[in-house]
């Protein structure tokens, strides 16, 4: 399942797949969007004198539990890469700690800072409204993905709350060195985690752009997702797309025997989900999901026909449009298992019918984020979180802006911005790499100048 935010469990959908296309917000789905997101600035290896450059080291070092582990240039100013210490439970702060990591790229401090959140690994490649805005830029890793963990991890202490009091930290932490206007961003499951820090944590920011945020408010009704699929695109497509999917469970065995051979030349294994037949099973259900998450109509015309494609042309053309492979090595607690736990406990996952599947699936309960989970990750949902952010956001949320992909699966269940100075836009044609830039003329000015009024430009 993408990183239903699973590859369409949620982003809020959002995932991982081993070695190929996976759904989904580190997830494929946050690949998927950064392929699609502004050029990505390289940095360089070479060191250079931070402490050259506005005494911005001295600070930073003064800074309580932050440590400076290296820095490097970055398009001509310092790229830090930070550690903040942080409880593992914020209502228990002596009950053990974490280093948090995080990057800072300064250009002054007096320009805006953009905070950055991908909702998984460290990712720190330019966004789009730090370029905009010749903004600094502050890009943080969740807690308990890579790094960022304790030596012994309780998964309970995984949740969003969590997450947003370790944001805030980071961002008091930064506000004593840079006294200006702080924008949130983040795209899929990190555009979520910036709605989740504005939630608990309003006067921190003062404001947040969120990009293909999923918003799944109710888990049990996924009435806006079978819509989608039932509209997305061209009738044709929508039935040569259901056709092979359906195909690949129907040619079971020829099909089985590829995947097998796939999984062996990956060296993977898939103890999680019981066997290399459920696992096929699973990742034939997010083909049509990953088509249109990281593909575009552009791709329809070369679907291959369904009846009339070998075994080998059907499989082949899969697994580069969307066969994601579910692997223990991708989904345990070193890969997006931190993912899927959060999607089994908070976030939610889109849970299709597939009706045009029924008579050929074997494992009808198999669609949701446990089943790519090691057991002792495994838990039970509780929806408040979610029920609540979303009326927050709806009535009380000031100066927020949400950009959807028109045929982006993800972009399916959306938030609804209130009246207090906040936004939604849907880029036209446009999947999960969805952008301001992407947006109508019109729109995009609009959005834009919106953007900048936030920053005080």
């Amino acid at each position: 399942m993408r990183t239903k935010v699973l590859p369409s469990l949620l982003c809020a959908g959002l995932i991982t797949a081993v070695g190929l296309l996976a759904s989904s917000p580190a997830s494929a789905a946050e690949q998927a969007h950064a392929a699609g997101a502004a050029p990505v600035v390289a940095d360089s290896t070479e060191a250079v004198d931070g402490a050259a450059v506005d005494g911005i080291r001295e600070k930073l070092e003064r800074v309580r539990g932050l440590t400076v582990v290296s820095v490097a240039d970055k398009g001509g100013f310092p790229f830090y890469t930070l550690t903040l210490e942080q409880p593992v439970d914020h209502r228990a702060p002596g009950s053990g700690t974490f280093q948090q990591r995080f990057t800072l790229w300064h250009k002054a401090e007096t320009a805006p800072v953009v905070h950055y959140t991908g909702g998984y690994g460290l990712s720190s490649g330019t966004r789009e409204i730090t370029t905009l805005l010749g903004a600094n830029q502050v890009s943080v890793e969740h807690r308990y993905f890579n790094a960022s963990r304790p030596a012994v991890v309780d998964w309970g202490d995984l949740n969003v709350w969590q997450q947003a009091s370790d944001e805030h930290a980071i961002v008091q932490a930064l506000k004593s060195i840079y006294r200006t206007k702080w924008l949130g961003t983040g795209a899929s499951k990190g555009g979520m985690t910036q709605v989740y820090h504005e939630r608990f944590y309003p006067g921190d920011l003062d404001a947040v752009v969120a990009y293909v945020a999923p918003n799944d408010a109710d888990n049990r009704d996924d009435s806006v997702y079978e819509n989608f699929f039932r509209t997305v695109g061209t009738p044709e497509c929508r039935t040569a797309l259901d056709a092979v999917q359906r195909e690949m469970l129907v040619r079971r065995g020829a099909m089985l025997t590829r995947f097998e051979a796939t999984s062996k030349e990956q060296n993977l294994t898939f103890a999680y989900l019981g066997s290399a037949d459920r696992a096929f099973e699973f990742s034939v259900l997010d083909q049509v999901w990953n088509f249109w998450q990281s593909g575009t109509y552009t791709d329809c015309p070369d679907v291959p026909d369904a009846e009339k494609a070998t075994d080998d042309e059907l499989y082949r053309w899969s697994l580069g449009h969307g066969l994601s492979i579910y692997a223990d090595q991708g989904n345990g607690a070193e890969g997006s298992g931190p993912y899927y736990r959060q999607a089994a406990a908070e976030l939610g996952w889109a849970d299709l019918k597939f009706k045009h599947l029924r008579d050929v699936r074997k494992y009808p309960d198999i669609y949701q984020p446990n089943s790519v989970l090691p057991a002792d990750m495994r838990t039970a949902y509780n929806g408040r979180v979610m029920k609540d952010v979303d009326r927050w956001v709806a009535t009380r949320g000031e100066r927020m802006m949400f950009v959807y992909g028109q045929n982006d699966p993800w972009s399916a269940e959306q938030f609804k911005p209130s009246k207090h100075d906040s936004h939604l836009y849907v880029a036209p044609d446009t999947n999960h790499g969805a952008l301001i830039s992407k947006l109508t003329p019109a729109a995009r000015t609009e959005a834009e100048a919106t953007v900048r009024r936030w920053a005080g430009q």
